[in-house]
């Protein structure tokens, strides 16, 4: 541990809070060159709510995915004060804290931000919890808003790429007032968690640019037309005017200053600055240093988000948005990403992997991870004789579709785990290698390939992602891309820097190992890819509606209707939507 002392009385520090799926990540960097110095983790005690609910115990839906608010609130009472003592300064020298969150994950609150879970009354309404980014739900809801967008030729659509996602604001918005309109109705408003957690700290609620442009369909300064709402059901006509539309933050900017109460929580000084909030991802490329047009930055975790600057405006397809200033001021900041990635390998590991493989692993002192990579890379490229679609979590780009499920071709009797397991690490980066390619052919071309996030540790699935791409790849040296990143933002906030270009400059974390492609794996990869491209556009883009279908069969098996809405009919309306 660091104490004090090392530390000069005028240094001055920023804490980024990075908010994951499963906890959130508090680190302390110094202003002047972006070291860090000090860490702390927590763990969400509910993690993510997918079965029943921690209140009455009630049972959820298919494709629902809540968390419980109090546990973000949580991190900054323990990781924040942890990273501090870790780093050994004085809680004074600090003078700036930014945070950055999943997107989109929405917490519906009264007027005061106090969200609707709190309030007795709604303890036990699944609706009035924090949805989050991989609440899969309202998949019925955004089919119906792109399908009467596209008739309509609505302007905004393209800048996402023909399809707007389940996933966000207004398709869970446009779900909650349908399935449970009491509750709908007593929220005030409907917030990004990066914008709440803001909120709690300063006291003040400002939306940000970033998620306001990629999830709630802001685009040239508007929402989407209340005739274009009331056309989707005429109760949800004023859903902007009366639950979304709010002050939106420039990113950089502070959206006010630490409370007493938040310093409380935190140990820091009341008064310090706190930036407007931000996405996890968009926070990556400045940590990367990568603020220019060409540089893609992967962030690679339970999912991956794929982030990029351009100096020219494009429609994409399958993209999560083009946003104008999204990531840095000036340029246009384009996102894409894939739904499930480090979640698919971690799903494997716990359901299709035997106890003799966990026991070797333990024998062998590394992980079940660790292990089955060090089995799956002594295998010559197609050896398992597999090929499957990572769409276990839907597909978030190109496709749009979370309706989507995984697959995996060419099992036999001889099938071993580590053979799943290694062409899942490939799906992954087909998947990739699916987005780059998309931004290649739209006029908007790949020139740097870099990772942050978790899997950057995995060597073996780093080198298989550059020779599947084509692309040297570099990886971030700091284990907390996100988190430092926010720690940049808030620099800017606090005034030790201009901008986010001259604060990346000075504090972005230093290249890490770079892979290049190996031209013979190259080509044995491109094989793959083409069996890959065959499944994805058959199962993907209606040759077979198949995945649609079991989807509907599900829910009308599990015979759920919508909680809250005990009278629902959504399953049936869906099971005709998929077969005709």
């Amino acid at each position: 541990m660091n104490t004090s002392e090392n530390y000069p009385l005028d240094e001055q520090f920023v804490i980024g809070v990075d908010y994951g799926t499963l906890s959130g990540r508090a680190v302390v960097v110094r202003v002047s060159d972006g070291a860090e110095i000090g860490s702390g983790v927590f763990e969400y005690p509910h993690a993510v709510v997918s079965e029943n609910l921690p209140t009455s115990g009630q049972r959820l839906p298919a494709d629902w995915a809540l968390q419980v608010p109090n546990d973000y609130r949580d991190v900054l009472r323990h990781a924040v004060p942890a990273a501090v003592a870790d780093a050994g300064i004085k809680p004074e020298s600090v003078v700036g804290i930014a945070t950055d969150f999943t997107a989109c994950t929405m917490v519906p609150t009264t007027a005061d931000g106090t969200p609707l879970n709190e309030l007795d009354r709604f303890a036990d309404r699944p609706h009035a919890f924090v949805k989050l980014w991989r609440h899969h739900a309202a998949q019925p809801q955004a089919d119906r808003i792109n399908q009467l967008a596209e008739e309509r030729g609505e302007a905004w659509l393209p800048r996402y790429g023909g399809l707007i996602s389940s996933e966000w604001e207004f398709a869970k918005g446009l779900q909650l007032l349908e399935e449970d309109p009491e509750v709908y109705a007593a929220m005030d408003h409907w917030v990004e968690a990066a914008d709440w957690i803001v909120w709690q700290l300063c006291g003040s609620y400002v939306r940000n640019a970033c998620t306001a442009g990629y999830k709630g369909i802001y685009q040239d300064g508007k929402y989407p037309s209340e005739d274009f709402l009331s056309a989707l059901n005429p109760d949800f006509k004023d859903f902007v005017s009366s639950k979304l539309e709010h002050a939106i933050g420039r990113l950089g900017d502070a959206a006010g200053y630490l409370t007493e109460e938040a310093a409380g929580w935190t140990g820091l000084p009341p008064g310090i600055a706190v930036a407007v909030g931000n996405v996890d991802a968009h926070v990556s490329a400045p940590a990367a240093n990568a603020v220019e047009p060409g540089q893609l930055v992967a962030i690679m975790g339970t999912s991956t988000c794929h982030v990029m600057n351009g100096d020219v405006l494009r429609e994409v397809p399958g993209m999560c948005g083009v946003v104008d200033g999204g990531i840095v001021d000036g340029l246009w900041g384009y996102e894409a990403g894939q739904s499930g990635v480090g979640d698919i390998f971690g799903w494997f590991t716990k359901n299709g992997v035997p106890p003799e493989y966990h026991k070797a692993a333990a024998e062998k002192g590394l992980g079940i991870h660790e292990y089955l990579t060090e089995l799956a890379q002594k295998q010559a490229i197609g050896e398992h004789g597999l090929i499957a679609l990572d769409w276990h979590s839907g597909n978030r780009s190109v496709l749009v579709d979370h309706e989507l499920s995984g697959v995996v071709v060419g099992q036999t009797l001889a099938t071993k785990p580590e053979d799943t397991y290694r062409a899942l690490l490939e799906a992954t980066a087909f998947g990739t290698r699916t987005i780059v390619d998309a931004f290649r052919d739209s006029g908007v071309p790949v020139k740097e390939f870099i990772v942050a996030g978790g899997l950057l540790k995995n060597k073996f699935l780093m080198q298989v992602y550059a020779d599947i791409t084509g692309l040297q790849l570099s990886t971030i040296g700091s284990e907390q891309g996100p988190a430092l990143g926010s720690a940049i933002h808030a620099a800017v906030a606090a005034g030790a820097y201009k901008d986010i270009r001259e604060a990346a400059a000075a504090m972005a974390a230093a290249p890490g190992a770079v892979y290049t492609p190996i031209p013979e794996n190259v080509a044995a990869y491109e094989a793959l890819f083409q069996e890959y491209r065959t499944l994805h556009d058959y199962f993907g883009r209606g040759a077979n509606n198949v995945m649609h279908r079991l989807k509907a069969i599900q829910r009308q098996a599990q015979g759920n209707g919508a909680p809250g809405d005990p009278a629902s009919n959504s399953t049936t309306d869906e099971a005709e939507r998929v077969s005709a």
